[in-house]
């Protein structure tokens, strides 16, 4: 019961779709985050010539201390939890657990310079980037790439397949539908590019930024070299090395940012391909027992298309919130990003959501060709564009305003119709066989096969 008893649907009803973030954003995951970042730090110190300190019990203990603190067991999340009811601080806890962890493995020695000079954003935002970027890396880029690479196969699929565009919701000079779904892929690669070089950018500098406690405890030891290759080489992010107790959060709002782009652009993508099942040049794959509407039998709606623009709606309003909010602290810090950061995971929840429902929608749709053929048949008066901008190469006489009075005139604009105009004009015959040979099907313009 507890998935049905979830107030969110990402924990209930979703859970499924959103099992794999699980590892990356729960509770579990940043407490597992955090407790990664003390052993790998307590790890970098042994390489530091801290004086008066010996680490060699410690080096040998590495590997194993690394695979603990990678493979935490529930109940040892738990303990952390149960330690928190007491010190009523989260990442305080998550230092006491990593000292009787030293404590079991007979590495007590060593308990002191676990979270040596740190405050508890050192680890907070060293974690959550660290925790991001392996969530994007190992699941929300596959699942976007997939998406693209599902909508480019499909253009290769019907590039030849002329469809009649509408602007304004009118008809309009025809268009490829191959073509119509490379846009898209397109416009997704052009956001997705920046997206990859945005830094996840981390901070580690003590209560303040100035590494205080570092200096001076051991005052001989570059401690900004020290925490840059931490941060850079240990960890895989990149260091803000001018902060106040927290990272000021602007390269996570343009991820975010770039994110909420993306979304726009597949909420776009969305309406679209609805549109076009509205139109009938698209049926769907029917699934034996599915229901399309508990009245009307006959319904096979659009669902999949319509729960990924539901969900991106979501996602790229929590994006904007946080893009919008995270880079505003009072002073050197308040607590606001705390609590706003806890909910990191729910906007890319929805949109994984919308991922999977859009490649499953994709997967279903079945190409309505002779529909599409029909429409471009009932649709001549297209070609007047065509017929115009050629009696402009002639340098026939208002040919704009010739081809509208035909348009305009007619309430039905047909084959015969174009061509019994074609032999009014007072032009070369060659010209009229030219005028003759344009059709809603093959005048579709140029464009590159592969965007």
């Amino acid at each position: 019961m507890s998935s049905l008893s979830a107030i969110s649907p990402i924990d209930g009803r979703y859970s499924k779709n959103t099992q794999p973030l699980q590892s990356f954003f729960s509770e579990a995951a940043l407490i597992q985050y955090r407790v990664r970042v003390e052993i790998e730090y307590l790890i970098a110190l042994s390489h530091v010539s801290l004086k008066g300190w010996d680490f060699g019990m410690l080096l040998d203990k590495a590997v194993e201390l690394r695979n603990w603190a990678k493979n935490l067991s529930e109940e040892e999340i738990l303990g952390i939890k149960e330690i928190e009811k007491t010190t009523n601080h989260d990442v305080k806890a998550v230092e006491y657990a990593v000292k009787n962890k030293l404590d079991s493995l007979g590495l007590d020695y060593y308990k002191e310079l676990v979270h040596f000079g740190l405050t508890s954003q050192d680890i907070n935002n060293t974690a959550i980037p660290w925790s991001l970027k392996d969530a994007v890396d190992q699941v929300l880029m596959p699942k976007l790439m997939s998406i693209v690479e599902k909508i480019e196969s499909q253009g290769d699929q019907w590039k030849d397949q002329p469809m009649l565009a509408r602007t304004h919701g009118q008809p309009a000079s025809p268009t490829n539908l191959g073509k119509e779904w490379y846009v898209f892929a397109i416009r997704l690669r052009g956001q997705i590019e920046p997206l990859n070089h945005i830094p996840y950018k981390a901070k580690f500098g003590g209560a303040t930024g100035n590494l205080n406690a570092h200096h001076i405890a051991f005052p001989e030891i570059d401690w900004i070299s020290f925490a840059d290759n931490f941060v850079n080489l240990q960890l895989g992010l990149v260091r803000n090395s001018m902060t106040t107790q927290i990272e000021p959060y602007d390269s996570l709002a343009a991820q975010l940012d770039a994110w909420k782009r993306i979304g726009n652009i597949m909420i776009d993508f969305s309406r679209d391909v609805w549109t076009y099942i509205s139109m009938d040049y698209f049926k769907q794959e029917i699934k034996a027992g599915e229901v399309g509407s508990s009245a009307m039998p006959h319904k096979v709606n659009p669902i999949d298309f319509e729960n990924a623009e539901g969900n991106l709606g979501i996602a790229n309003a929590l994006f904007e919130h946080l893009s919008g909010k995270l880079p505003i602290s009072r002073l050197q810090r308040d607590l606001t990003d705390s609590t706003v950061l806890r909910n990191l995971g729910v906007p890319f929840a929805h949109l994984l959501i919308a991922l999977n429902s859009l490649e499953r929608g994709l997967n279903k749709i079945i190409l309505n060709a002779q529909k599409m053929d029909e429409d471009l048949d009932n649709n001549w008066a297209v070609v007047a564009e065509a017929i115009q901008t050629i009696l402009r190469r002639e340098k026939y006489p208002n040919p704009y305003e010739t081809l509208k009075e035909l348009t305009r005139s007619n309430s039905k604009i047909t084959r015969e119709t174009i061509h019994e105009f074609v032999d009014t004009l007072d032009i070369e015959q060659r010209i009229k066989d030219e005028l003759k040979g344009i059709s809603p099907k093959n005048y579709t313009g140029v464009y590159p096969k592969k965007g």
